[in-house]
């Protein structure tokens, strides 16, 4: 099992603290199933800047200490950067960071909305090679009130990735039916931890897949796990055409 979204480098962000933090994170993965990483640091969402050169000498310092404790866990380069003006300038300067240097890029939107030049920037993302990756849409507040919006990004190109605790309930139950409504819209293309920690913010990787399994069936579980191999090799990921959520019913579910 690949987890793509999880910040398990210590003293990077808000996620693992120190290398102890990081090693617990890597058994508690491993646990579950999980046998490769993307370390994805928070960069410039106004508390943390990790830039590309800084995370990956963290990763490789990780890397070495899981191959002295014989740790048989890989931790591959990744970075979770705040959408913004600057997002295109810094990655002509090299400070952006893409999934394992593939051409799949994490972009985080703010909590409660989505900025107007949303559109336009991953347009201008598409232009230069990239493919956007629209990280944990179900917690946005606007996209739960608006999911067209999410719609539209991904009709014109974007994916998304979805957090596992969401399918869990862990971020309660709007958040939990809005992620089912993605999923089956089509609107979603991958499942990733967005862990931070082995306490409140773990992975929920084994949960979530069994959740899924249960509900939609053995050809849906394997779209997200082979999505997720499909991105560590930069390898065009498998998408079905996104289909709007209808209003109607997304507000009839709370």
């Amino acid at each position: 099992m690949i987890d793509i979204h999880c910040h398990i480098l210590p003293g990077l962000d808000d996620g693992a603290q120190h290398i102890d933090n990081s090693i617990d994170m890597v058994k508690l993965a491993k646990k579950e199933g999980i046998n490769t990483i993307i370390a994805t640091p928070h960069h410039k969402n106004g508390r943390y800047e990790n830039t590309k050169h800084v995370i990956i000498r963290k990763v490789d310092e990780l890397n070495e200490r899981l191959q002295k404790e014989n740790i048989k866990l890989t931790i591959l380069p990744g970075q979770e950067p705040a959408i913004n003006g600057e997002l295109l300038e810094d990655y002509q300067k090299g400070e952006v960071l893409s999934l394992n240097n593939t051409q799949y890029q994490f972009i985080e939107l703010p909590s409660n909305h989505v900025p107007r030049y949303t559109t336009q920037l991953l347009f201008d993302l598409q232009l230069r090679g990239l493919t956007p990756i629209i990280v944990h849409p179900e917690r946005n507040q606007e996209i739960q009130e608006r999911p067209e919006l999410l719609y539209n990004m991904i009709e014109k190109g974007a994916l998304a990735q979805l957090t596992a605790g969401a399918v869990c309930g862990k971020f309660g139950k709007r958040v939990k039916n809005l992620s089912f409504d993605l999923i089956e819209a089509n609107l979603v293309h991958f499942i990733a931890s967005d862990a931070h920690n082995i306490y409140k913010r773990s992975f929920n990787m084994g949960q979530a897949f069994d959740v899924i399994g249960s509900k939609y069936g053995i050809d849906m579980l394997s779209l997200f796990q082979e999505n997720a191999e499909l991105v560590i090799e930069g390898k065009n990921v498998y998408r079905e055409a996104p289909q709007q959520i209808k209003k109607k019913k997304f507000l009839g579910i709370f």
